[in-house]
């Protein structure tokens, strides 16, 4: 046990002050054992995987930061899905398990290679990028549930999965019945993540506009799951979407706000050029998703863009990630997103929401 690490040295947007304690656990009694240990004392809990979906304050964190060490990854044959269930233990980077997908010939997540963070934050976030989401592999989620203090294992269907939400998420969003707020971890911390994937050389249809032109193809149709793999590779590098410690434009959360669902209403009030995407099936009738990114660039925001005396910013490459340009404070990157927040409201009348876990902040 440690005491007094920053979390700027444990997230990917490099800010946060440091935390009270922090808990690095090797196996699933030791991870449990230290949220029960912080449960019962009455303390804060984060639980922080990769640290690439967090903003922590410059004050830090009055508590435990728990950090998942495992990396094991099983696999058993699957007939019912002709191909293999795997299961990954929760600290397990995720595009570690993208990687050995693509090498083992397993399909269905080769379009989310190079998202960093976890395992055990995919299911959380419902993770998605380039057609694909974790939703449409998860076999089943295993956690403990700190409200009834006992193993759960939640079923995908049990997840109520979303665009960027889920059971999971949704207990830390808000009170339980029991009034007990979870925030910032879930009441289900997850501890590892059971995936059904066919096997195949070849990818699932592409369903990305931008990745099927990269990949030289017609939206529907399949590549092998390496072109696949490096085409969207290049695409997030290109958008400075790849983690590199020498490029201060990839010190981010990833894409800071969630791309908007708007009811037919508000979308009516859009520009006819804005863009206008299915809002899934979950969606009200008539509703449809919108990029944050157009509405950021063009309610003024030029990439690039900085506040007065500001050391955080909006990326040069992808006007949705907010940046660390060095030796930014998390005050300084929740400034910015306010200001972000406030011209495209102020612009279309659209509420941009955060898609980080902000703590010990509020937008």
């Amino acid at each position: 046990m440690t005491r007094g690490p920053l979390l700027a040295d444990l997230t990917t947007l490099r800010v946060g002050g440091p935390a009270a304690t922090l808990v690095e656990t090797e196996t699933e009694d030791d991870l449990v054992a230290a949220v029960r240990a912080a449960d019962d004392d009455g303390v804060p809990l984060l639980v922080l995987g990769g640290g690439s979906n967090v903003l922590v304050a410059d004050d830090g964190f009055e508590g435990t930061v728990v950090r998942d060490a495992r990396r094991d990854i099983s696999v058993a044959d699957d007939p019912s899905c002709g191909g293999y269930t795997v299961t990954v233990a929760a600290g397990t980077p995720w595009d570690d398990v993208v990687a050995r997908a693509v090498a083992e010939g397993w399909v269905g997540v080769e379009a989310l290679s190079g998202i960093p963070g976890s395992t055990g934050a995919t299911p959380v976030q419902n993770v998605g990028a380039y057609g694909q989401e974790v939703a449409g592999v998860v076999a089943a989620v295993r956690t403990w549930d700190r409200e009834e203090r006992r193993l759960r294992r939640l079923a995908c269907a049990d997840c109520h999965f979303t665009y960027r939400h889920s059971l999971l998420k949704a207990s830390m969003m808000s009170a339980d019945p029991s009034g007990r707020v979870w925030r910032p971890t879930p009441r289900y911390v997850v501890l590892d993540v059971q995936f059904q994937l066919r096997s195949g050389d070849l990818s699932a249809p592409v369903q990305y506009g931008q990745l099927a032109d990269r990949l030289g193809i017609e939206v529907g149709e399949k590549r092998p799951l390496g072109d696949v793999r490096s085409a969207v590779l290049e695409l997030r590098r290109s958008k400075g979407m790849v983690l590199d410690e020498d490029d201060h434009d990839t010190w981010s959360a990833g894409s800071f706000f969630t791309n908007p669902i708007l009811g037919p209403g508000d979308a009516s009030r859009l520009p006819d050029e804005a863009p206008r995407y299915p809002a899934g099936e979950a969606a009200p009738t008539g509703a449809i998703k919108t990029s944050a990114a157009w509405l950021i660039e063009h309610a003024g925001f030029e990439r690039g863009f900085m506040l007065p005396v500001s050391r955080a910013a909006l990326s040069t490459k992808h006007a949705l990630a907010l940046t660390n340009a060095g030796g930014a404070t998390a005050a300084q990157v929740i400034d910015l997103a306010r200001h972000l927040r406030d011209g495209v409201r102020d612009a279309f009348g659209v509420v941009l929401e955060p898609e980080p876990v902000l703590v010990g902040l509020e937008l």
